[in-house]
């Protein structure tokens, strides 16, 4: 009688072992599913302006403090540059400043960083101040944001080493940002595009 009871109750806990492995699987499945839904997409990429694989157009610039500044083109040491537009009355702007010396920092990319805008010099003075950007060249011109076409704000697009644009987006966090470096890494004109599996179109910005 023992025996026997000690038989189920060895069968009760291989089917109980069995059942609790089964909702294990089950959950990492629906973890998978879930992280899918919710994955990071990166900038949302608007297509309009140079395209991702295009050689930039090339700008001789003062910034807001009379330095020369070269937007585009072939950079002499080999470096990146991430051209930021920016608003001192857009509240997004002014929550991704303080993580651009950071992400500087932190790439693997070498860049130069560019924040450039339109509008009144003594009030882009006075932000740029109040938001300790004396690190970055700061441009004003209407021209490089037609250029561009930018509509929304904040926006930013990468230029590689050698001027051609490699990625760009409207960037709402960090997450956006450290994006348009995953999606130069990755060959791809954007993570929405590599997410889905297209690659073809980054590929053959890549090799544009």
């Amino acid at each position: 009688m023992m025996q026997t009871a000690l038989t189920v109750s060895t069968a009760l806990l291989w089917i109980a072992v069995l059942a609790l492995g089964a909702i294990c699987l089950a959950l990492v499945r629906q973890v998978g599913i879930l992280y899918e839904r919710i994955m990071p997409t990166g900038a949302l990429m608007i297509d309009k302006g140079p395209a991702v694989g295009a050689i930039a157009p090339t700008f001789e610039l003062s910034d807001i403090r009379g330095s020369q500044v070269k937007v585009g083109g072939i950079d002499a040491q080999g470096k990146a540059t991430l051209l930021f537009f920016l608003s001192p009355t857009c509240p997004v702007c002014k929550k991704l400043l303080p993580l651009l010396p950071s992400l500087q920092a932190s790439e693997a990319t070498p860049v130069n960083i560019v924040l450039a805008s339109d509008g009144d010099l003594a009030e882009h003075t006075r932000f740029a101040r109040k938001h300790n950007l004396e690190r970055f060249p700061y441009v004003l011109s209407q021209e490089l944001g037609m250029a561009y076409q930018i509509g929304k704000l904040p926006y930013a697009v990468l230029l590689d080493e050698s001027g051609k644009v490699r990625s760009k987006g409207l960037v709402n966090t960090r997450e956006h940002l450290e994006s348009l470096f995953e999606a130069k890494e990755r060959g791809v004109a954007s993570l929405q595009e590599f997410v889905h599996g297209d690659h073809r179109h980054g590929q053959h910005a890549q090799h544009v």
